[in-house]
């Protein structure tokens, strides 16, 4: 997630001890880091909470709630053992968590991922090739990097692949994918270019530090805008085949730093992947001074921790319907589309559901389900909210309540987003799977 900080280090010591800049722009990133921004957020989240109330639609299924496009030490830019990651899992509520680690030439993904159930956490091993989230069943022999032979080679071991990093190919349209990212926190990273700006300085990195101590959720929220760019795209892929959406945390924990107090009293800063980065004068930024309080010299501090694995888990979460927590059963359920994105930061979503009614017949999200007269939709949210029924990529009816219920009259790829108001503003909340009426 974000970028490597070795890499916003690349200026000159001069530059970077310099005030950030920003110019005019609309309310972004920058503008939602501001403390009494972030307070209100906080406020308005926990309100939240005190009106949560229990809601459930029948289902064979159960709700498990997970993380994909996720980096341990196994890649290149993370250093974090297995250990962390499932730690940062369970206390995010995660069940499963899907690896996607960048392949090395000679090593074997699959063989030697993390895979099984590891403290109550269910792991999957895969691989983030260019353009690709490839969970195969079996080894991949090296060979070509063509896209569409990659596609193939997974599916020969009947395993999943899905699209990723849309932002870098609109134009793709590959055949037989089990499915697409429909947000990817890296990719809402990269459009905050006020704050990518103000991050080149020291100055304006470490105004993060106190938004990060204080409101650690929010800080990360901060960076969330709408995926329409993903989504207009995604609803375009569906109306050739079905594919399933699933959120990618792109979690690598890489992005920190740390300060090695030197002998001559000054700091010496290194990112999260050990890069040495500058030398500084911590008496040029006071806010480090209550930081480095009692530290001597050789001993190391972390001064700034943007992403641990709990944190990004928190901000956005796959959640799919299985009838058990076992591999067989969540491969299958992401390929059916059971399964829903959720920005877990806002509020625990479990309980949403989405389904389409034909008399006594209940058909779940991902589902493709003949057009007849009497086809009817509802759904259920925990929070009251803004129910917006996506036919084709249209709005085609909008409802506000706990509940939500529509007869339909014609075919088209449907799927539901919900939507919350947070201090005043109103936020994404749930995008649900398609359901699928064939005319």
């Amino acid at each position: 997630m974000f970028c490597r900080f070795g890499l916003m280090f690349a200026i000159s010591a001069a530059a970077i001890l310099s005030p950030a800049t920003g110019g005019n722009a609309r309310a972004d990133a920058v503008d939602r880091l501001k403390p009494e921004y972030l307070k209100s957020l906080h406020a308005a989240i926990e309100g939240l909470k005190q009106d949560r109330q229990t809601v459930v639609l029948p289902s064979q299924f159960t709700d498990y709630r997970g993380a994909m496009h996720v980096h341990s030490g196994l890649s290149h830019d993370s250093r974090s053992p297995l250990s962390e990651v499932v730690a940062g899992a369970k206390k995010a509520g995660l069940r499963f968590v899907m690896f996607t680690e960048h392949p090395v030439p000679g090593h074997d993904y699959f063989k030697e991922g993390h895979r099984g159930l590891v403290d109550g956490v269910l792991l999957i091993p895969g691989a983030e090739l260019t353009g690709l989230l490839a969970f195969p069943e079996a080894s991949v022999p090296e060979g070509s990097t063509e896209p569409q032979a990659e596609v193939d080679a997974i599916l020969k071991t009947h395993g999943q692949v899905f699209l990723c990093h849309l932002e870098e190919r609109m134009d793709w349209d590959l055949k037989g994918l089990t499915g697409s990212e429909i947000y990817n926190l890296h990719a809402d990273f990269k459009d905050e270019t006020r704050l990518i700006k103000s991050m080149l300085s020291l100055t304006g990195l470490f105004s993060l530090l106190s938004a990060s101590r204080d409101y650690p959720q929010e800080t990360m929220a901060s960076l969330m805008d709408y995926p329409a760019d993903y989504l207009r795209r995604y609803d375009q892929l569906c109306e050739k085949s079905r594919l399933t959406g699933i959120a990618a945390n792109d979690a690598h924990h890489n992005n920190a730093i740390k300060g090695i107090i030197l002998d001559d009293g000054k700091l010496q800063l290194v990112d999260a992947l050990g890069t040495k980065l500058v030398r500084i004068d911590p008496n040029m930024l006071p806010v480090l001074k209550p930081l480095l309080a009692g530290l001597h010299p050789g001993e190391t501090k972390v001064l700034l921790d943007l992403d641990p694995y709990e944190r990004s888990f928190r901000h956005v979460a796959t959640h799919v319907f299985l009838p058990e927590l076992t591999e067989r059963a969540l491969r299958d359920g992401l390929t059916a589309g059971r399964a829903y994105v959720s920005f877990e930061w806002i509020a625990d979503p479990t309980g949403f559901n989405f389904q389409a009614l034909r008399g006594n017949t209940v058909y779940e999200m991902g589902s493709e389900v003949p057009f007849t007269e009497g086809i009817t939709f509802r759904s259920v949210s925990p929070l009251p909210a803004r129910f917006r029924l996506i036919r084709n990529g249209k709005e085609v009816h909008t409802a506000i309540g706990r509940s939500y219920e529509h007869a339909i009259d014609s075919p088209g790829n449907y799927r539901l987003e919900v939507w919350v108001n947070l201090a005043d503003t109103p936020e994404v909340w749930i995008l649900s799977n398609p359901i699928y009426v064939r005319g």
